[in-house]
């Protein structure tokens, strides 16, 4: 699995993951490792890294470009 793109919250990932899925793709999230504030790691919230598989990385970018395509 690899990075697709970085979101602001877990809904934000819920949603990206759910038009994802909708298009074929299988997804995950993770709190991201990136560090963003003085309260990363203390708190289940915040960023979270959507994951999709490495032969599906450039189709998944292509829908979330245009989700109508």
């Amino acid at each position: 699995m690899v990075v697709l793109k970085i979101v602001s919250s877990e809904e934000e990932a819920e949603i990206v993951c759910g038009l994802l899925r909708a298009g074929g793709f299988e997804c995950g999230s993770r709190v991201t490792e990136e560090v963003d504030s003085a309260l990363e790691g203390y708190t289940g919230s915040g960023p979270r890294e959507i994951l999709v598989h490495v032969a599906d990385l450039a189709a998944a970018k292509g829908l979330l470009a245009d989700p109508e395509a």
